[in-house]
Parts: C-alpha cells; sequence; structure tokens
C-alpha cells in the first residue's frame, strides 16, 4: 500500500511537470498521488492485439534547488493483464532526496519490455521509444485524490522497422 501511494504520488508530480515545476520541500507531502496508464499491443501486418505481461516506464528529470540536473527518477509499470492495461503509480518518496528542494522538470512514459519473442521491437507509434509526456490527467476522487495520466497506446511490433521521424533509430 505504501509503495502504491508513493508511485500515485509520483504520477501526481507529472502532472504538476506539464503545468510548469513542481516543487517537493523537505518534509512537505504532496496531498496527491500520480498514476500513469495505458494500453500495450502487439502489430502483425494491420492487426493490433494485446500483449500480457508488457512493461512501460515512467521516467522524470529532476534539478535540485540550485538548478543543476539531479538523478532521474524511473519506475516501472505492473505488467499487463490480458487486454494489455498497465498502470504505473509515483510517490513523494521515490522524489526526494537528501537536498532540501527537488524539482521536478518533466515526466515521461516509455514501452519498457515485451515477454513476445515474436513481438518484441518498441514503435515510435505515441512515441513509445522517445517517451510520451504527461500532460492531461483527470483527478481520482479517492483517498489518493490521484491525478491518472493516460497515454499511448504503444505498440511493438514483430519485425524490427526504422522510424525517419527520430533521428538515429532515438
Amino acid at each position: 500500500m505504501a509503495q502504491t501511494c508513493s508511485i500515485l504520488y509520483m504520477l501526481l508530480l507529472s502532472s504538476l511537470f506539464a503545468a510548469g515545476i513542481a516543487t517537493i520541500t523537505e518534509g512537505e507531502l504532496l496531498s496527491s498521488m500520480i498514476g500513469v496508464q495505458g494500453l500495450i499491443y502487439c502489430k502483425r501486418g494491420s492487426k493490433l492485439t494485446p500483449i500480457q505481461g508488457a512493461v512501460a516506464r515512467v521516467t522524470c528529470e529532476r534539478t535540485d534547488e540550485y538548478g543543476y540536473e539531479a538523478e532521474d527518477v524511473t519506475v516501472l509499470s505492473q505488467a499487463t493483464d490480458a487486454k494489455g492495461y498497465f498502470l504505473a503509480t509515483l510517490s513523494s518518496s521515490e522524489v526526494k532526496d537528501y537536498k532540501k528542494v527537488i524539482k521536478i522538470k518533466e515526466c515521461r512514459a516509455f514501452l519498457e519490455l515485451s515477454p513476445s519473442n515474436t513481438c518484441s521491437f518498441p514503435t515510435e507509434i505515441n512515441r513509445g521509444i522517445s517517451g510520451a509526456i504527461l500532460q492531461n490527467y483527470r483527478l481520482l476522487e479517492n483517498k489518493l485524490k490521484m491525478k491518472l495520466f493516460t497515454v499511448g497506446p504503444f505498440v511493438f511490433s514483430s519485425e524490427e522497422t526504422q522510424d525517419k521521424s527520430i533521428p538515429n533509430g532515438y
């Protein structure tokens, strides 16, 4: 439960990133958690099918109290269910550092892992490789007051493709 709460909190920060810079001061606990949800599919020809067991990654860029880059915070989603659905959550404990002030610049969601040997090539569809920026959210009025972001759907392919919209494949 504590880990889920902490993950949701990070997702809340992601929403603040989209609007500007979110600041966490030592001892301060944001009242909301952050969640990132989406779907992951396999593309074979023109057919899309959900992938069970796939994983997405959420990475947030941080700066310290002086504006210098700090270590990024990264969390992995739970493995997708039979419908390809994933949820990643972030909390304040995953963002805090030993410094007094940490600022989150931006959070992005990426394709991370496919359990399928026959459909394991990530694609840039919906920015699955370069990272989908967390922008719009809906507030879930539960005990956690989670800000839930939706990304994707993301797509793995059965064959490697060179997406020309990404220089050098990135």
